[in-house]
C-alpha cells in the first residue's frame, strides 16, 4: 500500500508522528508511506491553495518533504510532483484540536482530505480534540494512538467508496479524554456549536490601525443529538462521511425564481 501524510500544524507536529507510525504499520514492510507538510503551522487555511504564488519544495528525509504552501498544496505536490505514483490512500492529521462541527469549515486538515477525494483518491482526516480530560495526560493524542488504525483500516478496507465526482472522505474526531475512557465509535453528521460563532477580537491600536485576532467559539457548547460535537463530548469518536459538494439537494426544486422584466 502507498500511503500520503500531510497536515495543517507543520512538519515538526506531534500528531503527524502519531500519523506516521499508524501509516507504516498499514502499509506493512512491503509499502510505502511518503509525507509531505507545510514547512510551519497553516491551521484555520480550510482548502486554500496557492494560485497567486509559487513555492519551494524541501526534502527533509527519504519520502518526507517539506514545503512553505498550504495543506491542499502538499496534496497537489505529493501527487503531482514528488510521488513518481498515485498513492492508494490520503491521511491528514493528527491535527491537534477538533475538525467537529463548524470548525470543519475552517480546517486545513479538512481541506487537504477534501483535495485528496477531488483527485480521486480515499481520504481520511483525523483530529484529536483537546479538553479537561486530556490536556493533562502525559500524552494528550492518547485516544488517537491507541484507536486510530483501527478506524482507519476498517474504513480502507470496508467503507463504501465510490466513484462519483465529488468522491467521499472522512472526518474522524477523537474525543478529549483517555484511551481507556473512550465508550466507543458513533458514524454521525456534522453538528454546529450552540450559541458559539468565531469572531474577530481586538487585541491592541496600532499607528495605522487595530490589530485584531480571529477567535473560535466556545468548544464545549454542544449541539443537536446524534452529530460529531455531541458524540465527542460524550467520549465517543464521532467519524462523519463528508463530500466536497455544498449544494442543499433538499431545496432543489423547491425555490420558485424568475427573471423579472
Amino acid at each position: 500500500m502507498r500511503i500520503l501524510l500531510t497536515n495543517d500544524d507543520g512538519i515538526d507536529a506531534p500528531g503527524l508522528k502519531i500519523l506516521e507510525t499508524l501509516a507504516h504499520e498499514l502499509a506493512g514492510e512491503d509499502g510505502e508511506v511518503w509525507v509531505v507538510a507545510p514547512s510551519s503551522e497553516k491551521s484555520g487555511t480550510g482548502h486554500c491553495v496557492s494560485f497567486s504564488k509559487t513555492f519551494e519544495i524541501v526534502k527533509v528525509a527519504p519520502r518526507k518533504y517539506k514545503l512553505e504552501g498550504y495543506p491542499a498544496d502538499c496534496v497537489l505536490a505529493g501527487l503531482y510532483r514528488i510521488m513518481d505514483q498515485m498513492p492508494d490512500l490520503v491521511l491528514v492529521g493528527v491535527n491537534r484540536g477538533n475538525n467537529s462541527g463548524e470548525n470543519a469549515m475552517y480546517s486545513g486538515t479538512i481541506g487537504a482530505a477534501m483535495e485528496g477525494s477531488l483527485q480521486g483518491i480515499k481520504s481520511i482526516a483525523l483530529s484529536q480534540y483537546m479538553g479537561m480530560g486530556n490536556k493533562s495526560l502525559n500524552n494528550p493524542f492518547d485516544a488517537s494512538v491507541e484507536h486510530g488504525l483501527t478506524l482507519v483500516k476498517q474504513l480502507y478496507y470496508n467503507a463504501p467508496w465510490d466513484n462519483k465526482n465529488y468522491r467521499l472522505f472522512f472526518n474522524i474526531n477523537f474525543p478529549p479524554c483517555s484511551a481507556y475512557e473512550v465508550k466507543g465509535v458513533k458514524v454521525v453528521r456534522q453538528g454546529q456549536r450552540e450559541n458559539s460563532r468565531f469572531t474577530a477580537r481586538y487585541v491592541n491600536s496600532t499607528t495605522n490601525g487595530e490589530l485584531l485576532s480571529i477567535q473560535g467559539g466556545l468548544q464545549t457548547s454542544r449541539s443537536s443529538e446524534g452529530t460529531d460535537i455531541n458524540a465527542n463530548l460524550d467520549h465517543y469518536i464521532s467519524v462523519t462521511p463528508m463530500r466536497a459538494d455544498l449544494t442543499d439537494n433538499e431545496l432543489l426544486g423547491k425555490i420558485d425564481i424568475a427573471l423579472v422584466k
